[in-house]
């Protein structure tokens, strides 16, 4: 039998960067319980794609019920369109809260309380058929997004607070892996052979109740952050039990005590909205955090996660199936991140991730502009879109929701981790709400946008984004403090600032 703090003997951890005597039982727990809020978040993500033309459906018998004539294709786009983004829409807001809660309640209590919103929102989604309101499921998509603006920055903020330095990257990245796995589980779930019906889609937006009551189930007896109730909130002695039933070991936790008090005597005791944007040492991560999330988010793949259907609908009769490909290779890629980020780092796999989704966005234009003359390309185009969600989730996706949390000190993690939310959801609500127009204005240009997006992202990411694998909160601060924003080259080629 194992026992309860430790992992078996059976797998060499060592082979991926694991290092297994860091990898306890309490940290594995609290790190899947705090990644239920993802799954959710991922489900809600795939669960519109395919059964998007039932639910258009219901938006128009509800019109015609009310007035007597059916909406027009443009009214029913635009309606739909806001039915997808509202829930991004929400999620900016819900990001305001972020810093606000995690001050005040500490990062797991505040994951519970947020929680709340989802079952409030998928509760309100399921009513919306029975109370033939299409108002009611915007409402309950507004307010499932409010809970994803929290949640996906509180789950990095806790996660990389309760892992020790050499699983924090690869722990972060498990969130990511959630809300791809949920995004699978909502395509195949939106299946008109599985739950994807005239008769079923209601109880099917209803299924992430199941996630949200586990987490209430499991989360409340995992240890709260460590780094927040010493360095936060002054409990030592309380941090010191958390610390030691995440560990399981002394010398670690005697260690890591050192190394947050020391963190501790560097930092000040808080930071207001007006200091975070005002203080020196945090412009350079500001502008890295601005433009690697918004970068991530807008050259495109959130598009192909949302419309994928109606995009391969012109060229396939089974797009739907398609579609759930995407789902299955975007969790695939993001497995393989989990075991690279330790390995590879941070950097080499976030240049890698927007290169390739450069270069594939280009050629996206040109097999999409020719597909009229060579009907055959429409093969190659579904083996583009896989590819950008494969580079996508190796490095920018994953990267983008936790790099935040790494290049603050602890004062301003809150509020940081709060900044990357609001960019990335906004990014996802801008190309939500654009992107249908956009494909039939533009047709295969809009690829050429997203190009240029990536390429200018990888360009800044080269120059100014320091490698952070392996190196303490305290470390990364300190470098961001004494570099005043000039970063150094190392023998290697890649822009450091060690």
């Amino acid at each position: 039998m194992t026992p309860p703090n430790e992992v078996s003997e059976g797998m060499d951890y060592s082979i991926y960067g694991l290092d297994k005597s860091t990898l306890t039982a309490t940290l594995l727990t609290s790190t899947l319980a705090a990644v239920l809020g993802s799954l959710q978040i991922g489900y809600h993500t795939g669960n519109v794609n395919a059964p998007a033309k039932i639910i258009e459906e219901f938006f128009n018998h509800t019109w015609r019920g009310r007035h007597n004539q059916s909406l027009t294709d443009h009214s029913l786009t635009i309606l739909w369109s806001l039915s997808v983004s509202i829930k991004y829409f929400g999620a900016l807001l819900g990001s305001l809260g972020v810093k606000y809660l995690a001050d005040s309640y500490g990062r797991r209590n505040s994951i519970l309380i947020v929680n709340g919103l989802s079952v409030v929102g998928a509760c309100l989604m399921f009513a919306s058929k029975a109370s033939q309101s299409f108002e009611v499921l915007i409402l309950g998509r507004f307010v499932f997004g409010l809970f994803c603006g929290l949640v996906m920055s509180l789950n990095p903020l806790y996660i990389q607070e309760v892992s020790p330095t050499n699983l924090r990257g690869a722990f972060a990245t498990l969130n990511q892996v959630s809300f791809a796995l949920g995004i699978l589980l909502g395509m195949v779930a939106g299946l008109d052979t599985v739950l994807g019906t005239k008769h079923d889609w209601a109880m099917m937006l209803s299924l992430s109740l199941i996630p949200a009551l586990l987490q209430y189930l499991v989360l409340p007896f995992c240890p709260e952050s460590p780094r927040y109730l010493l360095i936060s909130r002054g409990e030592e002695n309380k941090a010191e039990a958390a610390l030691l039933r995440l560990r399981g070991r002394a010398d670690q936790v005697i260690s890591e005590m050192e190394e947050m008090k020391e963190e501790a005597a560097h930092t000040q005791s808080g930071v207001t909205i007006h200091e975070f944007f005002k203080k020196r040492s945090y412009k350079q991560p500001i502008i890295i955090v601005l433009v690697i999330s918004l970068g991530s988010q807008l050259s495109g793949f959130s598009a192909i996660i949302n419309y994928s259907t109606k995009v391969f609908q012109t060229r396939f009769d089974q797009a739907k199936y398609l579609t759930v490909g995407v789902g299955a290779v975007n969790l695939i890629f993001t497995l393989i991140a989990v075991f690279l980020m330790e390995q590879a780092g941070r950097r080499k796999l976030i240049l890698t991730g927007f290169i390739s989704i450069a270069v594939c966005n280009l050629i996206m234009t040109i097999v999409d502009s020719v597909m009229h003359l060579v009907p055959e390309l429409r093969s190659l185009q579904v083996l583009l879109v896989f590819c950008i969600i494969s580079a996508y989730e190796l490095g920018p996706g994953p990267i983008s929701w936790f790099i935040a949390a790494e290049l603050f000190d602890q004062p301003g993690r809150p509020m940081a981790m709060a900044f990357g939310s609001m960019l990335n959801w906004g990014g996802k609500f801008v190309l939500a709400l654009v992107f249908p127009p956009l494909l039939k204005i533009c047709g295969a240009y809009v690829y050429l946008l997203f190009m240029t997006v990536a390429l200018f992202t990888f360009t800044f990411t080269w120059i100014r984004l320091p490698e952070t694998k392996g190196r303490t909160f305290d470390d990364i601060a300190e470098e961001f403090r004494g570099a005043e924003g000039i970063p150094l080259h190392n023998k290697m080629g890649f822009n450091t600032f060690t």
